[in-house]
Formats: C-alpha cells, structure tokens, sequence
C-alpha cells in the first residue's frame, strides 16, 4: 500500500483553480466555479478546438440517475444534481446504457438540453444493456453501432466526447471487442458522432489488454476509466497502472472512491462483491473512524481526490445534499483537521496496509459465466447487479 500524499500549501502545480476552457459565462456560478480544482485529463486528450483537456478533480457519474445501487432515484432530483454540479464547475459526466437500461442517459438528456454543450465533456459506454443474463452482453458491431445513435437520442446530444466499451472481463475474449467492438467505434467517429475511444474494466490486467491489442492492431485509446482501485483499501491503479497509461498517452479517469459503499458506516450493499476479508476490514475501518469521531466516507474521498496522478474521481449520487458534501470535499481539500490525518494515516499504513492491496477481481465474472451455463440448461437465474 502508499502512504498517503503529502500535499504542498498550494496542493500541486498539476491542482490548479484557473478557469477551464469549459467556462461559459452566464451559466456558471462564478464563485463556485473558482473553488473547484482541475487537472489535466492527460494523455492525447483534447477538446473540440484542440486544446488539452481540463478536468474538474471531481466528475459526475450517471449510475446512481439509474437506480443501480439502492433504487428510489427520483429523475427531479437528478436533474437538479447534474445541473447543480456544472453550475458549480464539474465538466465532466460518465454514464452508460446499462445505468438504469437507458434511464440515466435519458434522465441527462432532461437535464442537459438546455445546458450549453462546451460546457461539460460527455462519455458513455455500451455493450452492457438489460439485466436478463442471456442479453446483458452483446459484443457485435451492428449492435455497438445501433446503442451509440441510441445514447446520442436518449441524452440529446450531437456527439459524445469519449465512447467506452462496458466490462469487457465478461466478453468470451478481450479480442472479440478489439474485433468487432472498436471498428464500430472507429466508424462512429469518422461519422462525427464521437470525439475519443475508451476502455474501462475492474480487472488491471483487462485495461492493459484492451489497449496493448488496440495499438496492436493500429486503434488509439484516449480514455482509460477505473474503478474502485484507488482507495483506502487498494492503491494498484497508481502503482501498476498509471505508468502504463502516460507511456501510452492515454487519459485517467477514476472511480468509487468509496468503493461502491464498502467504506461508509452503513456498510456495503448485499450484492457486494467484496470477500468477507476486506468487508470485516472495512467493518473495523468505520468503527475505528466512529470512535474518533470522523467520517470515513470523507476520509476516502480526500484520500482519493489529494492523488496527483489521478487528473478526475467520478462520484454518483441521487441525493442533492450528498452532492453538495461531495463538493465541499473539494473545497476543502488539504484542511483535514489532525484528528483526521492520524485516522487516515492509521488506515491506509496499518489496518488495510498490513493486508496488501485487497479487491475482488474475478468473482462477478465466475458468477456471470455461472449464470450463463445455468441457463442454457433452463434453469432460472438472476441478473448481476453491480457496475
């Protein structure tokens, strides 16, 4: 594990609060716009005039708008929470498809028609669509081609800044995207309809994979999304990965700084796929936090929004006031008080270091493929609920 961060007065060279390109007066809240930090997204990203872009350190992610964690996402709401958080400077937006089988992009949509469109950089992914397990996954061309013009219908846009390949760990082979996946994108592109191709993927290995083959077979990736690999529990993406990406040019987005509700004090949702290992260690982490009287869910987020290396964090959330506290994480970055710092210092360095970096790579995937043999036997099954 890495110790956590330490951070200059002025936080970083790379943590600026300029004004971004993304900017547009009249729609943001100048004051609010000032106190968000930015990075540069990295690699050979750019924006629509050619520019490098510039990333809010905090992102909006659509799963919650979907109803994907705890259900109940009311679209007013939502609505107000996407609206809110670029009025208050974030610029960029991560959905996909399978948020809510269409409903967070059309949810977007509502919020973001009358938003101006440099306003915000939009990704979103396909290949994952409906919870039947037979026809979660579809790896196909045509279909990859047809659930782009989708996206663009649903969030009424003209082009979508970064398309990304959804879970890619569960196609029979990382070569069936590269064959059939990619082109589609590539053909989208040439059409207008997007700007960048993406990769995103739980497993290291998996990103890695994708984008080694993609420049094998002469496609560039520009995005790089990874979740729940940068924590207070697992610190891979900075060690194994991040190099990898710069040497590539590739672009970093990450994720679920609190890893999907592990480390909250109500504890992660049933459909978890944590071992009970890390559970208990997060169960301990929280009480430790509780006595000391601290927030672990802002411990999390501070620990993963301090780290340079990482330009943006997507945060989801159906909640107004929960958006605003993730806001207030930003603004006040570096000014945890000393009881705080010993806290977090305790967790990453002893409790969850002294157990190596601890994640739950390959148990969806044996579930799914599980699921898959159970009902080509008729069998009933279920759906897999995460991601």
């Amino acid at each position: 594990m890495l110790s956590r961060p330490a951070l200059s007065r002025s936080l970083s060279r790379a943590l600026s609060t300029a004004v971004p390109s993304t900017y547009v007066e009249g729609f943001h809240e100048p004051e609010l716009t000032k106190k968000m930090r930015y990075r540069p997204l990295g690699g050979r990203c750019v924006d629509t005039k050619g520019n490098p872009m510039i990333v809010s350190i905090l992102s909006l992610g659509g799963s919650s708008f979907g109803g994907m964690y705890d259900g109940g996402a009311v679209d007013e709401e939502c609505i107000k929470i996407c609206q809110h958080a670029l009025r208050s400077g974030i610029n960029l937006i991560d959905t996909a498809a399978w948020y809510g089988h269409g409903r967070s992009e059309t949810t977007l949509g509502k919020a973001l028609k009358d938003i101006p469109r440099e306003a915000y950089y939009l990704n979103t992914k396909v290949c994952r669509y409906q919870p039947e397990v037979m026809k979660m996954f579809d790896w196909s061309y045509d279909r990859t081609l047809k659930a782009i013009d989708e996206a663009l219908e649903r969030l009424q846009v003209d082009y979508i800044d970064s398309i990304q390949v959804h879970d890619p760990e569960y196609a029979p082979s990382i070569d069936t995207v590269i064959q059939n996946v990619f082109p589609a994108f590539l053909e989208a592109k040439k059409q207008g309809k997007v700007r960048q191709l993406g990769v995103t993927g739980y497993p290291l290995s998996v990103l890695r994979e994708q984008i080694e083959k993609a420049e094998a077979s002469g496609i560039q990736i520009d995005t790089c999304l990874s979740y729940c690999h940068y924590s207070l529990h697992d610190t891979s993406l900075k060690t194994d990965l991040v190099p990898f990406l710069k040497e590539k040019g590739v672009g970093l987005i990450g994720a679920s700084p609190i890893s999907m509700g592990l480390l909250s004090n109500r504890g992660p949702p049933k459909w978890h796929p944590a071992k009970d290992k890390l559970k208990n260690l997060a169960k301990a982490a929280a009480e430790v936090c509780v006595k000391n009287e601290v927030d672990i869910g802002r411990l999390a987020m501070h620990y993963a929004l301090e780290e340079e290396s990482i330009p943006t964090t997507l945060v989801s959330t159906k909640n107004l006031k929960r958006m605003e506290e993730n806001l207030n994480h930003v603004y006040e970055l570096g000014n945890l008080s000393e009881v705080e710092k010993n806290t977090l210092d305790y967790l990453v360095n002893d409790l969850f270091g002294s157990h190596g970096d601890q994640g739950w790579e390959g148990v969806e995937v044996t579930q799914y493929w599980e699921m898959i043999e159970k009902a080509k036997r008729g069998e009933e099954v279920g759906t897999l609920s995460t991601n």
